[in-house]
């Protein structure tokens, strides 16, 4: 495939770099605005770029385009596709380009050009009668684009402000053959039937108000599930090592200039006034972490001190950005800090690699690694910064982890380690972190008594496994569907009995369970077996119980497993055994 970079050079790629696929997609948006103006020439142009699985374009019509206008559109770009138009590009002066989008009445492009800096190259591609303002890369000619579709309309402000006016944005995506094509729209299929804010509906697990735009709500059910996690997170961590902490919601400014998180993050925090000072809501445990470890004195025999804390914070994200679970305004973060010597730096994070690891598999998740090095936007010496880097790379290194360097994208006071794991269709998404810290300790002069009786600065990491435990619980509901293994499922067996005359075993039955720990209900309900089977499965609900005469006779039930239509007779206690020692193990066998 050959493509048309932003300098204007023509490079071989494929599909499978990014490259490729960003060129062929941000064409394929060329080609839709390209249909828009044939077929709605009045429409006005806003942007087209290639994003994550496919484009978009933002388009001002007075008519907004409807689900109904897309097989239309679809149509044309097919045949501009079959005109394998090519594509051409060339510059202009900064005049003559307002001048040419102004003959073409396009004021959005007007509005861009006129707010690029004056020196900057004006580039624009071409291709038949179709002109766009575009720094490119594309394909070289239309008809690279094999296989596209448009997947959905969403209105979008225009360049993002609600103050602006509200464009209709087409989204869609594009591949370089109609199978690809098909096996990503089948995901999507896929993904919409997992959609965690409607299964979490369904199963009665959260919900989202109008009342508390991205403050999710918790129902019996997903506490239940929460509750599940925290406690397999505080087993773990007691397992390995780490104290638990908790520090207040709310921390003075002072605190947030000595973090630096006044000046680098404030626009993400809320914040008041008490008794006429400043105060945030806390977007970060840390500081107040740091606090902790300096209401005491330290020595070199305390460290390494792994200190964790599931802390509920609270950042701003506009409103356009919120979904469900994935993207809210306050979570509680899995936090740890881990306070220690330059000498154990390796050994710490390849603790917590194993840590990351060892939640991952239980879950099914597989995963990959980015090295993310210093931003632009950073605290501390260039030294300190280096030293960091070169000990999180020396971790993945001597554990054979393949990773990925990504330039820049380091938090503002250290580099990290991020991990971005694989759900049951195949989509990335990235939970668990490790940042090392040199410039915080430094900041709030932490400090430990060595081995020779003089005062050091202890190094900080920074990890959290889940992430955000709201995220981490929506990443679930859509890996597993709702249909949670027997230790994690809010109701983990629904007792049915077939006549009254069985509900005196059934109350039996439940109270056994009940005993044991075992998260039971009963049906009792003059329905039939099968439609009482099928809401239970419909419900998620792992194990079912079948109570009838036989089953009273023999001190027995019939048990169904969610998935399948065999049935099994089992004693009482032997099911019971069965599953206290399945969800001990959490599902994990030798």
């Amino acid at each position: 495939m050959k493509v048309i970079d932003h300098s204007g050079a023509i490079i071989e790629t494929t599909f499978a770099e990014e490259l490729g696929r960003d060129s062929l997609r941000h064409t394929a948006s060329h080609i839709l605005a390209q249909a828009v103006k044939r077929l709605f020439p009045e429409t006005k142009l806003a942007i087209g770029p290639s994003i994550k699985d496919g484009f978009y374009y933002d388009f001002d019509r007075d008519v907004p385009f409807t689900e109904d206008d897309l097989a239309t559109l679809e149509a044309e770009m097919q045949r501009i596709v079959k005109e394998n138009l090519r594509m051409e590009r060339f510059t202009l002066p900064r005049a003559e380009a307002i001048a040419l989008m102004q003959e073409k009445g396009e004021p959005y492009k007007v509005e861009l050009i006129e707010d690029l800096p004056e020196d900057e190259e004006l580039s624009f591609f071409k291709q038949g009668e179709y002109v766009d303002l575009c720094a490119g890369p594309h394909v070289t000619y239309t008809s690279a684009v094999k296989a596209f579709k448009l997947t959905s309309l969403a209105g979008a402000y225009w360049r993002g402000s609600e103050k602006n006016k509200m464009l209709t944005r087409i989204y869609g995506t594009a591949f370089t053959s109609k199978a690809d094509l098909e096996e990503y729209l089948r995901r999507i299929e896929e993904a919409k039937k997992r959609d965690h804010r409607r299964v979490g509906k369904e199963m009665g697990l959260f919900m989202l108000t109008e009342e508390g735009p991205g403050f999710p709500f918790f129902l019996p059910n997903g506490m239940i599930l929460k509750n599940t996690l925290i406690d397999y997170w505080r087993q773990i961590h007691t397992r390995d090592g780490y104290v638990e902490v908790g520090t207040p919601l709310m921390l003075n400014r002072q605190l947030w200039e000595t973090s630096g998180h006044w000046a680098h993050y404030k626009e993400n925090m809320y914040t008041t006034v008490i008794d006429e000072a400043d105060f945030a809501i806390k977007p970060m445990n840390c500081p107040g972490g740091m606090l902790v470890y300096k209401s005491e004195p330290r020595s070199y025999r305390d460290l390494p001190l792994r200190v964790g804390e599931l802390g509920l914070v609270h950042r701003h994200e506009k409103s356009g950005a919120l979904h469900g679970l994935m993207r809210v305004r306050c979570f509680t973060q899995d936090d740890a800090h881990i306070f220690m010597t330059e000498e154990q730096i390796t050994s710490e994070i390849k603790g917590v690699v194993s840590l990351i690891d060892e939640v991952y598999s239980l879950f099914g998740f597989k995963y990959h690694v980015e090295l993310s090095t210093m931003p632009e936007d950073h605290i501390g010496d260039i030294k300190d910064w280096e030293v960091a880097t070169d000990s999180l790379r020396k971790a993945l290194d001597d554990l054979n982890l393949d990773y990925i360097i990504n330039e820049g994208d380091g938090a503002f006071y250290g580099p990290k380690i991020d991990f971005h794991l694989e759900d049951s269709i195949g989509r990335t998404w990235q939970c668990g972190t490790i940042q090392l810290d040199f410039q915080l300790p430094l900041r709030f002069e932490a400090e430990y008594v060595g081995a020779d009786g003089q005062k050091h600065r202890p190094i900080m990491i920074h990890r959290v496994v889940f992430g955000s435990i709201e995220r981490f619980i929506g990443i679930l509901i859509e890996h597993y569907a709702g249909k949670f293994p027997a230790w994690l499922a809010p109701m983990q067996v629904k007792v049915l009995p077939i006549t009254d005359r069985h509900n005196d075993f059934t109350d039996e039955i439940i109270a056994k369970l009940k005993a044991k720990g075992i998260r039971c209900s009963s049906d009792k309900r003059q329905e039939k077996t099968g439609f009482k089977v099928r809401e239970a499965q419909v419900a998620k609900i792992p194990y079912m119980l079948v109570v009838g005469d036989k089953e009273v006779e023999n001190g027995t039930v019939s048990v169904r497993a969610r998935d399948t239509s065999d049935v099994r007779v089992m004693k009482v206690d032997e099911f019971i055994d069965m599953l206290v020692a399945e969800i001990a193990s959490k599902g994990v066998t030798e």
